[in-house]
């Protein structure tokens, strides 16, 4: 019987974070940094099995609290004069490549950066037959890596986090309660979706519908268009009779037309 593909639950994730790299030139202080929502949004698709986060932690030593709380391995990269901010990423891409060809149970590598340096791991993992999401502050991600992902989550920088009230909880701006009320297919995503299924002749992975939807649209975020995920996106094109979800035998969700 079919099931939501939100709902689903069966994705296995690995969380890896190149730390500075999310903390330099985005107007988030490693104080500041609050892992929470991004991982709120992961646990959305499946059980977030492996979480490690990279850098020199001498230098970012307000955020290690915060992320030891939320179960993340801190693995500390000290400064090289020969490989530098470099050393941390290519721990990073090693341990990645490592988990990939050792469990094969970890079907989707979330890499938290938005340097353009990730583009040959995503590759690999995808030549793998894993998902690959990307994290990052918008405006300090590079194109090339978007393209280089199924999918990307933006993070936002502290002047765009949603305001809380007394009690802790989130508190939706107007703009974000503006946005939940439109969810408007954008005609991006409906161009690209009608092209690849008028010439498929094979269930679609999801994956493909977002890169042609970004090929075409390099800074699209779905949560701009009032749907906090891409799956989200996707269901209400199926409700306006656009395309249809399907699932496979191993639960891999498919793109098929209406």
């Amino acid at each position: 019987m079919k099931r939501e593909p939100t709902e689903s639950g069966d994705q296995r994730l690995a969380l890896f974070i190149d730390f500075e790299n999310l903390v330099t030139r985005t107007g988030i202080s490693p104080e500041s940094f609050d892992l929470q929502p991004a991982l709120d949004t992961l646990l959305e698709k499946g059980k977030v099995v492996y979480r490690r986060a990279y850098a020199d932690w001498t230098r970012f030593s307000g955020a290690t609290q915060r992320l030891h709380d939320l179960g993340v391995e801190l693995i500390d990269v000290p400064p090289s004069t020969r490989a530098g901010k470099n050393g941390a990423d290519m721990r990073l891409v090693i341990d990645a490549l490592e988990l990939a060809y050792l469990r094969e149970h970890i079907d989707t590598f979330v890499i938290a950066s938005g340097d353009s340096d990730f583009c040959p791991l995503a590759y690999k993992l995808r030549e793998n037959d894993r998902t690959v999401i990307g994290m990052a502050v918008r405006e300090s991600t590079s194109p090339l890596f978007v393209k280089a992902c199924d999918e990307f989550v933006y993070l936002r920088a502290p002047g765009q986090q949603r305001r809380r009230d007394h009690g802790g909880k989130e508190k939706p701006s107007s703009k974000d309660k503006e946005k939940e009320k439109e969810k408007v297919v954008p005609e991006v995503a409906r161009e690209s979706v009608s092209a690849i299924l008028s010439r498929a002749t094979s269930p679609v992975n999801p994956s493909a519908i977002k890169a042609a939807i970004v090929r075409r649209e390099p800074d699209f975020d779905e949560r701009d268009h009032g749907f906090s995920s891409f799956s989200r996106l996707l269901e209400q094109m199926e409700k306006e009779g656009l395309l249809r979800l399907e699932q496979g035998a191993k639960g891999q969700w498919y793109v098929v037309p209406a």
